[in-house]
């Protein structure tokens, strides 16, 4: 919908249902509550080791640059991507094009960045609009619709810099947009809180993995006189290193500890595929599940899933702290924390009632490398693998005694992991749910404040 502002010079389209406001917000054009809408240049940067970092659209899918997944170019190439803008801190960096377009992160503080391809620079005015505000504006369900019916492009989904420039803005007193930023930024907050923990805790679990059940460094460190009784090595108590033996033996797979045994993975998991779902429930079902697809797994939601009848087997329904395996296209092992749902082809949910449920996942994660590799072998369109492929890959299981006590070690880093997901899928949740009835005025400040001090955040 055009609004009509008099005198007004440039198109205001305001999003469908939006069009009253509360009493002192207004609307505003993006081009003008900002000091620039600044284009990328139009080429794909080379990359290099170390550098400036480079923003791409996959770097700031969650709304947040992930600088720790970034990729660098040299100090030529910053400058040559930087002579139109250079990004600050206060700046929003806004994705243009490709499968995730339309979303908004800001600069970090102290980051050098320059932007890639498809990607936007945009610098608000700070006395006119809050860019935390902006942000969460950008990305909201609103925006997310509106710019759906603004895109060009017949094959990439891509948003020109003149309908970036004309966004519709909603705009409240610069107060009330510090303290609805404020109360979305501190969900945010710990969210990504949970996510940093998640990467310290899983390097963890994953370190003694493989130092324990691929490198055999406890015995390792027996044989090489490395370990005396009573001492400790770096990811072991002293009091753990009895249960590891002194000596490897050879095996059909190569050495092992003495008393280990080198087991195959669909010897030690059951790897289940999933239903071919591709119907609807039918009209007389009222309840559903979600259809979790790769897409879901990768997303780790399942927000847009398609929908499956309840009445299937309840071993194809998926819950959170299941370990799902894409055994064809993205080959990636994850533990599920998306909500209840249905298991999709493709996809393998795996169990075992014989290793605990860290040993699985991890065991699998370390065969991914080669089960990619065969994959990209033998790939026409989309690469997969085979159930012999998890009869090649094999890995040494301890006695049930020695496991059952580093279970003991490693069991509670992991499931802290789990916990912590669950936890920021509830954060999102209620951020989701507060984000479009804040920015569109429908839950004033305080109400906002009250429910979740009612919530203890």
């Amino acid at each position: 919908m055009a609004v009509d502002l008099g005198a007004y010079a440039k198109p205001l389209h305001v999003p469908n249902g939006l069009e009253r406001l509360p009493i002192g917000w207004s609307w505003g054009r993006l081009d003008d509550l900002c000091e620039g809408v600044f284009d990328c240049p139009h080429s794909t940067p080379k990359l290099v080791n170390a550098g400036p970092l480079v923003v791409r659209t996959q770097d700031i899918i969650s709304g947040v640059f992930r600088t720790e997944q970034a990729a660098h170019v040299s100090e030529e190439t910053y400058r040559e991507r930087t002579v139109r803008a250079l990004p600050r801190h206060g700046d929003l960096l806004y994705s243009r094009e490709g499968t995730y377009f339309g979303i908004a992160a800001e600069v970090p503080e102290q980051v050098r960045v320059c932007l890639g391809q498809r990607m936007v620079l945009i610098r608000p005015q700070a006395s006119k609009i809050d860019f935390r505000f902006l942000r969460h504006w950008l990305n909201s369900p609103v925006m997310a619709t509106h710019i759906h019916g603004h895109r060009d492009g017949s094959v990439a989904e891509r948003l020109n810099l003149p309908t970036i420039r004309a966004l519709p803005v909603a705009v409240p007193p610069l107060h009330e947009q510090r303290a609805i930023a404020h109360i979305l930024g501190t969900l945010d907050d710990k969210i990504e809180l949970n996510r940093r923990a998640n990467e310290t805790l899983e390097a963890m679990a994953r370190a003694l993995f493989k130092a324990w059940f691929v490198d055999f460094e406890p015995v390792r460190a027996k044989l090489e006189g490395r370990w005396q009784r009573g001492q400790s090595l770096p990811g072991l108590p002293a009091h753990l290193y009895d249960l590891f033996p002194d000596r490897l033996v050879e095996s059909e797979s190569g050495e092992v500890p003495e008393g280990w045994e080198m087991r195959s993975l669909d010897s030690i998991a059951n790897y289940l595929n999933g239903l071919a779902l591709q119907k609807f429930p039918s009209e007389s079902e009222t309840e559903f599940l979600p259809v979790i697809k790769i897409a879901q797994l990768r997303a780790g939601s399942v927000a847009g899933a398609d929908r499956a009848s309840t009445r299937i087997k309840p071993e194809y329904v998926v819950v959170d702290g299941d370990v799902l395996f894409s055994w064809s296209g993205s080959l990636e092992v994850e533990v599920w924390n998306g909500g209840r749902g249905a298991l999709n082809q493709h996809l393998f949910k795996v169990t075992s009632d014989l290793v605990p449920k860290w040993f699985y996942f991890f065991a699998t994660r370390y065969h991914l490398p080669d089960f990619r590799a065969v994959a990209a072998a033998k790939a026409t369109t989309m690469g997969h693998i085979q159930r012999k492929h998890l009869t090649d890959a094999r890995i040494a299981v301890a006695p049930p005694e020695c496991m059952e006590r580093l279970d003991a070690v490693i069991a509670p880093i992991f499931d802290q992991t789990i916990r912590n997901a669950q936890q920021s899928r509830s954060l999102a949740k209620l951020h989701d749910t507060l984000l479009p009835k804040l920015i569109s005025g429908e839950l004033r400040v305080p109400d906002a404040e009250a429910f979740l001090k009612e919530r203890g955040l």
